[in-house]
């Protein structure tokens, strides 16, 4: 029954059908002026809700057209084809299609019962237009690289912790929290692990074309993407190394003066992939050293790499670099003893040391403070990984604010801009103390956003860190049966003597 109390048996299916149809027409023909703006965002998010309970109808419909082998007489063979034929879908669309229906639909067997959903949970929020069909893929993705052995009490803790998420959450993320719930499940790599992942490296060069330009492919292991990212940050970013400017600066300048690249950015008219293009031009370049090129936004330009006190005892788990990418944390500690990267170990509480300046810009070891604490923009819903960010000062030096790390925030430069005083000006204030989120930087909207002006944290960056109290309950058994070694936790592990550290504290409460 819907909403005005119409049922199935009071028109068929098709009468539904037209009626959605007719009020799609209706909503298409209307007037939008009128409206207010909270309006508008709140018509978007009733069609959203809409458009996702239709998108799931076709996991019941493809079911239908299965069983009555509609793909078989119509001569396209299999389902994926005869989706493609019948509705004009990209194979790509037709393929998520049929992979939704086989793990949110209930097919009927043999003997004549109903089988569930193989992701029930994922199923009925989709059903409920609570998640999109982009969540569901995601989750489809990150549930089918489990171990087959996980327990069933930890594979229904994992499915819940993504489509909690999904209901408010963006469907990228869900990656990011999928490699940090394997990690957890799957320690010693008996399902992905580090040598899989080198078997898979490789990089090619295609045959040049007409042009003479060569296209690459291939994959990069975790660890060559951080060093990459590293060196990338600084070096492709607007107005360096830019071929096709002649007062660009470039990788052999030292110190380069804010005025000089702020000038040669607004000259800049390349889009990201070719700045990177000339970041990898420039970082081949005879005499080009990359331990001498210097900083990026006052961090140095190598790999940072912070992790957890429990996942660095462990040794399990993934630790994060300031540009976002994830490396196990056993191959962390392997860089750290061949390239000497910055390594950053958070206490118990999650929060860095207390540090304080005397001067309106934040030093290097605040901005790697920083990297541990906030890893990226503050601003709730932005994904800049901190490489691309600045610090922020919560209350405005110009205000008497102090260069304290407590007052000071990351924010890229986009978010950035939008703080001001203005009536569509964001403001940010530090998180009380009764706060889950004590001691980490709110974000204030304006009226126009938020007429509640309730303070919010990002939390794109800290997906990963809710995950190991949730599973560690359920894989706990698991775990002692498939390995060898001392019988242990996913997440909080028996104590060690590791470089010197000689006590776990309790899990952080991460809120």
């Amino acid at each position: 029954m819907d909403s005005n109390g119409v049922t199935l048996d009071d028109c068929g299916i098709a009468e539904l059908a037209a009626a959605v149809a007719t009020l799609t027409g209706s909503v298409q023909g209307g007037k939008m002026v009128e409206f207010s703006d909270e309006d508008v965002v709140s018509l978007m998010r009733q069609l959203e809700t809409c458009k996702r309970q239709l998108a799931a109808l076709d996991t019941p419909l493809i079911i239908e057209a299965g069983e009555r082998s509609l793909h078989s007489r119509s001569g396209a063979g299999k389902m994926v084809p005869f989706l493609r034929h019948t509705l004009g879908l990209s194979r790509y669309d037709a393929s998520v299609r049929v992979k939704v229906t086989h793990h949110c639909g209930e097919f009927v067997q043999q003997t004549g019962h109903v089988a569930p959903p193989v992701l029930p949970m994922a199923a009925e929020a989709f059903a409920a237009g609570e998640i999109s069909r982009d969540h569901v893929r995601h989750i489809m993705d990150v549930m089918n690289h489990l171990p087959l052995d996980v327990p069933a009490e930890a594979r229904a803790e994992a499915e819940q912790i993504l489509v909690d998420y999904s209901r408010n959450g963006w469907p990228d993320d869900l990656l990011k929290i999928g490699r940090d719930i394997l990690a957890r499940l799957d320690p010693d790599g008996k399902v992905v692990s580090d040598a899989d992942r080198r078997r898979r490296r490789g990089i090619t060069l295609c045959r040049p074309g007409v042009d003479g330009m060569t296209r690459i492919e291939g994959w990069i292991t975790p660890e060559l993407r951080a060093l990459l990212d590293a060196a990338f940050a600084k070096l492709a970013r607007p107005g360096m190394c830019n071929l096709e400017d002649a007062e660009s600066p470039t990788a052999r300048d030292g110190f380069i003066e804010n005025a000089v690249l702020d000038a040669a950015a607004g000259r800049d008219r390349r889009d990201a992939g070719q700045r990177t293009h000339d970041a990898l031009f420039a970082l081949l370049q005879p005499g080009v050293d990359v331990s001498d090129l210097g900083s990026h936004r006052g961090m140095p330009v190598q790999v940072v790499f912070t992790m957890s006190l429990s996942d660095f005892e462990n040794g399990t788990g993934v630790a994060t670099t300031a540009s976002g990418t994830q490396v196990s944390v056993a191959e962390a500690m392997k860089m750290a003893a061949d390239s000497h990267p910055v390594i950053a170990v958070l206490d118990g509480d999650g929060m860095p040391l207390y540090l304080q300046r005397s001067r309106r810009t934040a030093s290097e070891a605040q901005r790697l403070a920083l990297l541990a604490r906030d890893k990226g923009c503050t601003r709730p819903g932005c994904e800049q990984p901190a490489s691309m960010c600045a610090a922020h000062h919560i209350t405005d030096w110009a205000k008497g604010g102090p260069t304290d790390i407590d007052n000071l925030a990351f924010a890229c430069d986009h978010c950035h801009a939008l703080i001001n005083d203005g009536p569509d000006g964001w403001k940010t204030v530090v998180m009380g103390k009764d706060s889950p989120y004590a001691g980490r930087t709110g974000w204030i909207a304006p009226k126009s956003v938020d007429p509640t002006g309730t303070p919010r944290v990002n939390d794109r960056h800290h997906v990963g860190q809710v995950i190991a109290a949730a599973v560690d309950s359920s894989c706990r058994q698991w775990r002692s049966r498939v390995s060898s070694k001392p019988s242990r936790s996913c997440l909080t592990g028996v104590r060690k003597a590791t470089r010197g550290v000689v006590t776990s504290p309790a899990l952080p409460d991460w809120g």
